[in-house]
């Protein structure tokens, strides 16, 4: 007498085997936003190299955008939750296979020994400035956020920590809004502080004259352009213009936002990689299994 296959468990299989084939064509297919929510445009693709499942980050690009964060954004702009021995993880601007540990790169060391840290005094309990060790954090150029948004007309810099996690699009939303400072149509109303800015979010309907048929996308922003050409020195011969400065500290904030990301990728291509082999092999098993055996 034959034997008869649980339906149950046949639909049961089969429902595994496609979402296992599902999830590993989702994850390979999937994509970074290709446009922020509240502007017109789409955004600039700034070929980062970093993009897409086996995507690596450019140790090269991650310096120079290191550089122009320490140069030019770090004047207003804090990264609370980066410390500086991070630079010298694996994957990081300045990680050196030949080093004992990140805390002990000499470079990073260098790096953190130039800027002064708030701190108490362990003998006398008063307050002290010091110079900074590879376990500190970056500096807040700010000591509070009343005072940043003091300095910056009532407008307190956000901090860039994990902003590429904080905006869709990620890096490529931050390239195109430093790359976004365009002339203004003649008719917007601009207000003291504030700059036009074509990717940032907004409605200026307000802004222009009653009846107006066309209104600019992009929205109003209160840090004016921080970028010009030339304005930082490159040591790889590297292009000095804003352009490249932008799309540069985008990656580096974007690598900042996420410093396992490349090692997480790699990961995930291996379990994907695992999980269709072994849906093949329970696959067979299967068909092995039943084989000659009656419906």
């Amino acid at each position: 007498m034959a034997t008869m296959i649980p339906e149950t468990s046949m639909r049961s299989m089969k429902k595994t085997l496609v979402l296992i084939a599902a999830a590993a064509g989702l994850a390979l297919t999937a994509q970074p936003a290709a446009a922020a929510g509240g502007h017109g445009y789409a955004l600039r693709n700034g070929n980062f190299s970093f993009e897409g499942p086996f995507g690596t980050f450019e140790q090269g690009q991650l310096q120079r955008g290191y550089k122009v964060y320490r140069e030019v954004c770090a004047a207003c702009h804090s990264m609370n939750l980066m410390s500086f021995r991070t630079l010298a993880e694996p994957g990081g601007p300045f990680y050196d296979a030949d080093q004992v540990s990140a805390a002990e790169n000499r470079f990073v060391k260098a790096l953190a020994a130039e800027v002064q840290i708030a701190d108490i005094d362990t003998e006398t309990g008063e307050p002290i400035m010091r110079d900074g060790t590879a376990a500190d954090r970056f500096p807040n150029p700010y000591p509070n956020a009343t005072a940043a948004a003091a300095a910056n007309g009532g407008a307190a810099p956000p901090d860039l920590s994990v902003m590429a996690k904080a905006r869709a699009g990620g890096a490529r939303y931050i390239y195109s809004l430093l790359t976004g400072y365009v002339a203004p149509p003649a008719e917007l109303q601009i207000r003291p502080g504030q700059y036009y800015n074509a990717y940032m979010a907004g409605d200026l309907t307000p802004f222009m004259p009653e009846g107006s048929e066309h209104v600019p996308p992009g929205g109003f922003i209160a840090m004016p352009n921080p970028l010009m050409d030339g304005q930082v020195t490159y040591d790889d011969g590297s292009a000095e213009t804003a352009d490249q400065y932008a799309r540069d500290v985008a990656a580096f904030i974007a690598w900042a936002s996420d410093p396992k990301q490349v090692q997480r990728k790699q990961s995930g291509v291996g379990t994907l990689i695992f999980l269709l082999l072994f849906a093949g092999l329970t696959y067979m098993s299967y068909r092995r299994i039943w084989k000659g055996v009656a419906h």
